[in-house]
């Protein structure tokens, strides 16, 4: 290598350590480093929505059982209530497979950022 582009790869390797220190020094603490890596924006996002999802589920399930309680045999009652805990139930574990779902696609996308 002749010496101008040796110079020339020590300027650019001092330029951009340099700016990669400026733009993380301006970034807050607790910003995600990518959009679809672990730990990134996609992930808690939908984490964050995901649980919403199951919190409400189990809100259903338990209204549901309830509403089994108090129904006092009544028929028309009886079958909303089991209607309620049965589409709780299907809700919970939607959000567990949606959970998983999104898991596995993260972690493809994480392993392919790596390679």
């Amino acid at each position: 290598m002749d010496k101008l582009s040796i110079l020339q790869s020590a300027i650019n390797t001092v330029a951009q350590s340099s700016l990669e220190r400026g733009v993380n020094a301006t970034k807050p603490s607790g910003v995600a480093d990518s959009l679809f890596g672990s730990g990134g924006v996609f992930e808690s996002i939908a984490n964050t929505l995901l649980s919403l999802l199951g919190a409400i589920a189990v809100i259903m399930l338990i209204i549901g059982g309830f509403r089994y309680v108090v129904s006092g045999g009544d028929s028309s009652a009886v079958e909303g209530a089991k209607n309620t805990i049965l589409y709780a139930i299907i809700g919970i574990i939607v959000a567990f497979l949606s959970w998983a779902a999104v898991d596995f696609v993260i972690d493809q996308l994480s392993q392919g950022n790596a390679t």
